[in-house]
Parts: C-alpha cells; structure tokens; sequence
C-alpha cells in the first residue's frame, strides 16, 4: 500500500477535485489530520522574507481559522513579526505525513484585534503566560540561567491573579489568495488543485495541476 486507507468522502477521497472552494477542503483535510496525526496536527510552516529579500522559515501552530483566514500568535518584537510588519505577505504549510497530503497557502498579513488576541491569551496555561513575558523572542540570549532567571522573576510577579498579556505579543491572520491541495499517488502520479483568487472577499477560480 502506498498509504493508509483512504475514508470515502468526496472532499477526503481522491474525489477532493471535485470540490468548488478551499475552505470546506481544508475543513474536511484538517478533521481527518487530528484524529490520524500523532502530534501537532496544526503545525504549519510559515514562510516571510527579510529585509534583504531572504526568505525565512518556521514552524508555529494554526490556533483558529475561518473565511477571513488563518491566525497564528507570537511576539511582535520576533524574527517573524519584523518581517511581517515590513512585508505583510506570507505563505503557509501544512504537510500531514500520516495522510500522505499537504496543502500550501499564500496571501497577505493583517494583525487581529486586541480583543481576539486577549481572548486566547487568556487560554494559555499560566507557565507559557509567564513565558511569554519572560522571553525577549529572537533576541541574543547570554545563558540559559538569564532566562530562568527572568522567568523565576515573573513567575513571583503574577504569582496572585491573572496573567496579562505582554504589550508586544499579538497575533496574525493570513488572508489566502490561493491554496493548493496535494495528495500522494503510487509512482508519483500525485493529485493537485489550486485555488486561485485577485484579492479578499473575490470568487475563487480552480486549477487542476499536473504532478
């Protein structure tokens, strides 16, 4: 077998061409991909470039997503909030090793509201809430005893009470512009559609691709 047994759905099967729009694809992918993937299956690797035109690469994890896109959470102050505060466009994947699929998505970067990056703040366990305040992300860091320390510090600081969010630790959504679907095939006859459109809010137009 070239993979496991594929369930029997329009949207999950090798009829996943047939499908009109991306998102309901990428909802029917995603459902499958957290009961068969072991770990993680909202890690997704995020693509920006820097100053210089190099591209950069990490992974971060999916933490909601809808028709207005797909929102991830970090420190402004990062490697990858200074790229994207210069360059608002990036590009997302999701590789699903158990599923044999993957699906590419790129478009361009807003910041959500304080509000919605309040909100799931609030949902962090309370160490990874002191984390947050304790880390200066992406910045030089001297040993890692000068983090322990500063998260020793903080953990006594809001040893009372709720954590507030630090002033420089937001969230982005990605806006797609186009997807593309990829699911594996004996002897590399792999299928491929991409999805493809000019700006937010306009209809999608579908292309089926060769391998």
């Amino acid at each position: 077998m070239n993979g496991p047994e594929q369930i029997k759905h329009p949207l999950i099967s090798g009829d996943f061409t047939e499908a009109s729009e991306p998102f309901g694809l990428f909802a029917a992918w995603f459902a499958e991909a957290v009961k068969s993937e072991p770990n993680d299956p909202n890690a997704m690797a995020l693509a920006t470039v820097d100053a210089s035109g190099l591209p950069d690469v990490r992974m971060v994890l999916l933490k909601g997503y809808d028709e207005d896109g797909f929102v991830f959470y970090s420190h402004i102050d990062s490697a990858k909030g200074r790229e994207l505060t210069a360059n608002p466009k990036a590009a997302l994947l999701f590789h699903w090793k158990s599923l044999r699929r993957q699906i590419r998505i790129r478009g361009t970067v807003s910041t959500v509201t304080p509000e919605e990056a309040d909100a799931y703040f609030a949902t962090r366990p309370k160490q990874a809430q002191i984390g947050a305040h304790a880390s200066k992300q992406s910045k030089p860091l001297e040993s890692r005893m000068a983090f322990e320390k500063a998260i020793a510090l903080n953990t006594a600081k809001y040893a009372v009470g709720d954590v507030p969010r630090p002033q420089g630790w937001s969230g982005w959504r990605i806006a797609p512009l186009s997807f593309e679907f990829w699911h594996d095939r004996p002897f590399r006859l792999h299928d491929r559609i991409e999805f493809t459109r000019d700006s937010s809010g306009k209809s999608w137009s579908k292309t089926r691709l060769y391998p």
